[in-house]
């Protein structure tokens, strides 16, 4: 059912936000471009409640576009630590690099400027142009797919181009010629609170009586869902290393691909690569080997079985870092300020108490 949306939608919706839409937002206050754009990278793939801490944090170390552009990327990644996604964390910085070389530090107001931005897409630029500067352009998140998705019954998985066509025509009749930026607030708002994936309140839905789904009563067939597919698994050894001086061993990863540019363990295909490798790379031998509890880490494309490996060096080794731009020996009781994924980070934590002997 395709049928084009009444005239009243978005004076519903609009009605609706008056009465119950989320104001009070970190982002929502001092609005600005870079706020909004900082706030909308990170609201991807990640829900509002996470994001708020992470945003707080985020922008009193980087109040703005410049000092995001200065500071050091590991840096950067030191602050989004948890809440993965980290390619997010590198657009950022490099979309900073040019705002500040192309557009004289201002973030710029074209949505084809902003989509040529890195990590920026249609709905992305238009949610940042909505709400910061209340320009009539269309959003299409997740949360916006799944509202308009019940409400006309459209048929099928949004990724596929036919689908997400139509979404998009949608999406762009609905949206009115003012209040686009509260608007714009109330549908993610809809769709996160009201519309949700599981058990809608429909009750409370401003949609409900011209709502096709609910009227059909199939709203779990909308939108619909991408074929299943099984995860390929993938095994790692991480090597938890120190040194007499109670140091860690830490290695950069490459700058594209999983965990890209952060700090991780060295890895390996298996425990009995580990002795070999030391005396290549550090000169010296290890020894207390101990195997610790395993766990996986869940992508969207694999899993990753994690074993992690507790190694001392042999006592005496200098064990000097033969790259220093791609090996660290780090001292357990320093403060830590590089990137590092949330699962290494639980797992260097637990290796910094045993050496600091913190229980």
């Amino acid at each position: 059912m395709t049928t084009a949306p009444p005239d009243d939608f978005a004076e519903r919706v609009l009605t609706w936000f008056d009465a119950h839409g989320r104001t009070d937002l970190p982002w929502q206050q001092n609005r600005t471009c870079y706020r909004v754009w900082v706030s909308e990278i990170m609201l991807q793939q990640t829900q509002v409640a996470t994001v708020i801490p992470y945003y707080l944090r985020f922008m009193a170390r980087f109040p703005s576009v410049d000092t995001l552009a200065a500071a050091p990327l590991d840096e950067l990644l030191h602050y989004w630590t948890g809440l993965g996604y980290y390619a997010r964390a590198r657009n950022l910085h490099k979309a900073a690099a040019v705002i500040m070389t192309t557009h004289d530090g201002v973030f710029p107001r074209e949505p084809e400027a902003v989509m040529a931005l890195p990590g920026i897409g249609r709905s992305t630029a238009g949610a940042i142009l909505a709400l910061a500067h209340d320009m009539r352009l269309p959003i299409l998140d997740g949360n916006v797919k799944r509202v308009l998705a019940r409400y006309q019954a459209v048929a099928g998985w949004p990724g596929t181009p036919s689908v997400e066509r139509l979404l998009w025509r949608l999406a762009e009749s609905c949206t009115p010629m003012s209040r686009v930026s509260d608007y714009t607030q109330a549908m993610m708002d809809l769709g996160a609170t009201v519309c949700v994936r599981s058990n809608p309140r429909c009750g409370q839905c401003p949609l409900q009586s011209s709502c096709s789904a609910h009227a059909q009563g199939n709203w779990r067939d909308f939108p619909g869902k991408k074929a299943a597919k099984i995860l390929p698994v993938k095994e790692k050894v991480f090597l938890l290393l120190s040194d007499r001086h109670g140091r860690i061993l830490l290695e950069k990863r490459p700058p594209a691909g999983i965990w890209g540019g952060l700090w991780s363990f060295p890895e390996f295909a298996y425990t009995e690569d580990i002795d070999g490798w030391c005396q290549r790379h550090l000169a010296a031998g290890i020894e207390d080997l101990a195997v610790w509890q395993g766990f996986r880490h869940t992508f969207s494309h694999f899993h990753l079985d994690v074993r992690p490996v507790r190694a001392h060096l042999q006592a005496g080794a200098a064990a000097p870092v033969m790259e220093p731009e791609r090996f660290i020996w780090y001292k357990a009781d320093e403060e830590w300020r590089q990137g590092v994924a949330a699962p290494v980070a639980r797992l260097l934590q637990t290796l910094r108490n045993e050496l600091t002997g913190v229980r």
